[in-house]
């Protein structure tokens, strides 16, 4: 398949959106059409929900008395109990887990043989690294629920149903399919169930149910649901009652699902992956240069004893024992910083993953909106403002009423009208009196209150319902209509207001529509953009109408290529078209739980990490699924549950910090396996080399002083100043290892020229212990000093580091100098050689340091393919010359486009205008 093909698809839907914006606006505002406008309607997307036929034939029970005792008991132990399966975790399995991987089984081994030589010191401080990093995973990363459990306490707790023609109340437990339930204001639907169209006294209604499924779906607006349409398990009745029968129960449901999307996702995060990929590399190279070395030995001294304990000493030396502990230690100190900012870390390996992550998926209601129906903008007609508007329509809401579109509406009146803030008795409204009053009813589909104004006694009627209804109720209005279609396609609830006209109770004239939307948090577009500005694409995905999610994206300045669920599941796409659109696109809508994961596992198959904010059920098995799951503030006990980190503040701001805060974290832990590699390569070569060539070897004790001295100071790099990267910070393992490897060459250079040098110009023998401890001093202050320099991919002087680090990296290099002066643990050397081998230490640190800045100022992937031309690594970088033409070629196609937009709309509004004060003219 080209490049272009695969990209055609979304390109036109960047350059369609734009298009679709004008013509929406100028049919809204056209008066030129010989027939009158068509009102836009809200189409409600349901997703279709699949019933096998041999279940279809068990929910056509009798809703007037339901199911026996004996059949729901047969339907009980064929579909199991209305619940979800739990899976407890065994505290003790999971602390022993983090004795498990490549570096911790070497460790392990060498502790064994410790043990069998007697070297008990190294077997304390072996095995006491081993605990430390474990008792540090297990602490941090303790769960007080699991994510089943906490989805588990959403349903439902009791349930009236019909029984051997009696209506009684179950456990919602025991509901099978087949069985008659009633639902009510205030419910939680227990099951999956059908509405039957039956009043719960058993007369047939035309009536319909509010439904609020925003925490299954993700769905803004209450939805109408009508006979024959599927309620969810754990959604809430808003408004209307009705009987209905259960179709799904426990796992089959819709919740069900997301639960076991939740427990099949165990894989291995990326953080443990690139550590077992370094873990496995210098494994690999200690193994084959030690059992040269023991081989070597076993011929040369026949002791097995003897010889395993001279190998053990330098495989303890070698092996990095403090890289799981430096590393968990950093993390666990970025963990308790982020929880400063309110941000809780529960997965410790999650802050590393955090600076990594490219792609930021995030829902859209309660997430990067508040989840509240909200007053917008109305549309007025001539003679009225926005104050009329607020004030007829709180004439004519229910007071009371659990609807959250009349919620709106009073919230909106009360807080912007001055008459209604500061009122002495909130049931009454200054200067007007309300004297009847008739509710929403499905039949008329508005509300109509007769008031009189206290202070020119003037009664008159306020109509207020669904915007068809109000213009047929005044005469009909064509400019009415196309504001109503213009809002429409923005996806803007719209209601319309009307009252009476002075002196006649049955004359109507229309005030405006008022529109209503789920608005965006005060503090998203800002996180957005800065998001963005770190090198973080934001995508939206949510259950949510799709004109609604691009009205959303445009208020957040997001690109509006919104694409529904259908994209994902589109049988005439290959794998890879569908891949390339989640990719491209900014967003979908009128996704369910398993579209999410899908959208999430088709990132990171194209090698993305993501990450995935939520607060509902509806988002749990993305956010287990995705490299770090973000549960907002308010979110759901399942969505906290799944999720690695919780944000305790309202907003999505704390995000920034923790991509901040977790990327200061990666550059300290990157500079660290940098320097420990490069010095576990220094140290293999030169002692399989120099044990080979010269038979010398330095004294165990010094060995393991270089271990515990250099490891312990290099600790406090958790608190060492870093530079935050511009972009997603990557391991790229290859470069780490190939620099690795040219720093630790270029030590043991030195360290041959320092032995060399001792033994061949000043005349110290092989056997003279002095040589142990001008060797000791070079090795553990060289490769030492290279921590400086690969702190930052620049030169070492762009980023000083932190006063603490630098003393506790030179403090331990003066104690060494020292003891290595006066001879504390090995022969004394005396003050020209110990401050000449810290100088030449320094010195050469400067030449390692301007190396490492080449190495990185010109290696690229580019690069790379050339040196190791692979067939992979050539399509890759075919694919990404050819992506970063098409970004250009469609920037460049959009920027056009929009220019024409802007144009359109400059013309449209100053037609409008004209329009307007012409309507004004003639009525006045």
């Amino acid at each position: 398949m080209s490049s272009e093909k695969k990209y055609q698809g979304i390109e036109q839907e960047e350059i369609l959106e734009e298009v679709r914006e004008t013509t929406s606006t100028a049919e809204a505002f056209n008066e030129k059409t010989e027939k009158p406008t068509e009102l836009i309607e809200h189409v409600h997307v349901q997703a279709a929900e699949d019933i096998p036929p041999e279940l279809e034939a068990l929910l056509h029970t009798d809703p007037t008395t339901g199911l026996s005792t004996e059949e729901a008991n047969k339907r009980l132990e064929q579909f199991g109990r209305n619940e979800l399966a739990e899976v407890k975790t065994n505290p003790i399995l999971k602390f022993l887990s983090y004795f498990t991987g490549a570096i911790a089984y070497l460790i392990e081994v060498a502790c064994i043989c410790a043990a069998v030589v007697q070297h008990w010191l190294d077997f304390s401080i072996i095995l006491a690294l081993l605990f430390v990093n474990a008792f540090i995973g297990f602490f941090e990363e303790a769960r007080a629920e699991s994510a089943l459990d906490a989805l588990k306490q959403t349903l439902a707790l009791k349930s009236h149903v019909w029984r051997d023609g009696s209506f009684i109340e179950v456990d919602v437990a025991e509901l099978v399919p087949g069985d008659v339930i009633s639902l009510r204001l205030g419910d939680i639907v227990p099951a999956d169930a059908r509405l039957l169209g039956i009043s719960v006294t058993g007369g047939e209604t035309e009536g319909t149910l509010s439904i609020d499924q925003s925490a299954l779906t993700g769905e803004s607006l209450p939805v109408e649901k009508k006979k024959n349409d599927i309620v969810y398990s754990s959604s809430i009745v808003k408004q209307g009652q009705m009987l209905s029968v259960v179709t799904k129960t426990g796992s089959n449901t819709f919740i069900g699902r997301a639960a076991n999307l939740i427990s099949i996702t165990v894989e291995q995060g990326h953080f443990q992956k690139v550590v077992g990929a370094i873990g496995n590399f210098l494994i690999l190279i200690t193994i084959v240069l030690v059992s040269i070395i023991f081989i070597y030995q076993m011929i040369r001294y026949k002791d097995f004893l003897d010889v395993l304990s001279r190998v053990l000493v330098l495989t303890i030396a070698a092996i990095p024992v403090g890289l799981p502990t430096v590393l968990s230690v950093t993390m666990a100190v970025g963990a308790k910083q982020l929880a400063a900012k309110k941000v809780i870390v529960k997965r410790l390996t999650a802050v590393e993953e955090m600076a990594s992550v490219s792609v930021l998926c995030s829902d859209k209601t309660g997430t990067l909106t508040l989840n509240e129906l909200t007053f917008d903008e109305p549309y007025l007609c001539p003679g009225y403002t926005k104050d009329d508007i607020l004030l007829y329509s709180y004439l004519s809401a229910e007071p009371g009423a659990n609807d959250p579109i009349e919620s709106a509406i009073r919230y909106a009146a009360e807080t912007q009208l001055d008459i209604l803030k500061n009122r002495a008795n909130k049931h009454e409204i200054p200067g007007y009196k309300v004297t009847a009053f008739v509710p929403f009813n499905p039949t008329t589909k508005m509300t109509n209150a007769t008031a009189t104004n206290l202070e020119t006694k003037e009664v008159f009627k306020v109509a207020k319902g669904a915007p068809q209804v109000i213009i047929k109720l005044v005469g009909g209005d064509e400019m009415a209509v196309r504001a109503v279609n213009s809002l429409a396609v923005r996806g803007l609830r719209a209601l319309g207001v009307a009252r009476t006209v002075p002196g006649d109770l049955e004359t109507y004239e229309l005030i405006g529509m008022i529109s209503l939307l789920d608005p965006p948090r005060p503090d998203s577009a800002e996180t957005i953009k800065r998001c963005n500005g770190y090198g973080v694409e934001v995508k939206m995905i949510t259950g949510d109408q799709l004109i609604i999610a691009k009205e959303v994206a445009r208020r957040l300045g997001m690109n509006r290529v919104i694409l529904d669920a259908n994209h994902l599941v589109d049988p005439n796409k290959s794998e890879e078209e569908v891949t390339q659109h989640c990719e491209r696109a900014d967003g979908f809508a009128q996704v369910i739980p398993e579209h999410k994961y899908r959208v999430v596992e088709l990132l990171q198959k194209r090698g993305l990490l993501v990450g995935m904010t939520g607060d509902g059920v509806n988002d749990a098995p993305a956010l287990k699924k995705a490299n770090v799951g973000i549960a907002v503030h308010g979110c759901t006990d399942a969505a906290r549950s799944a999720a690695d980190i919780v944000l305790l503040a309202p907003g999505l701001s704390t995000i920034v910090d923790g991509i901040t805060t977790s990327r200061a974290i990666f550059q300290r832990m990157r500079s660290y396996a940098l320097y420990r590699i490069t010095s576990t390569i220094h140290f293999l070569i030169f002692f399989f080399c120099i044990i080979l060539a010269e038979n010398w070897e330095m004294a165990p004790i010094l060995l393991i002083l270089i271990t515990i001295l250099n490891d312990a100071a290099t600790l406090v790099i958790a608190v060492d100043n870093a530079k935050i990267s511009a972009k997603p910070d990557k391991w790229r393992l290859g470069q780490l290892i190939t620099l690795s490897f040219i720093l630790g060459i270029l030590l043991t250079c030195a360290s041959f020229a320092h032995f060399y040098i001792a033994y061949l110009v000043f005349g110290i023998q092989k056997d003279d212990e002095r040589l142990e401890t001008i060797m000791y001093l070079h090795i553990s202050s060289c490769p030492h000093f290279v921590i400086f320099s690969t702190r930052v991919s620049g030169f070492f002087w762009e980023n000083l580091p932190s006063p603490i680090f630098f003393i506790a990296v030179m403090g331990t290099q003066v104690f060494a100098m020292f003891i290595s002066i006066y001879g504390l643990l090995t022969p004394a050397i005396g003050w020209p050689w110990g401050v000449s081998i810290i100088g030449i230490s320094l010195v050469y640190f400067f030449v390692l340091d301007f190396v490492k800045v080449m190495v990185f100022r010109y290696w690229s992937f580019e690069l790379t393919t050339k040196l190791w031309p692979s067939k992979t690594r050539k399509n890759k970088l075919r694919d990404r010359k050819a992506d970063n033409i098409y970004r250009k070629r469609i920037k460049v196609t959009v920027g056009k486009v929009r220019k024409v937009v802007l144009i359109c709309k400059v013309i449209l509004a100053f037609r409008y205008a004209k329009q307007q004060s012409k309507k004004k003219a003639i009525t006045s």
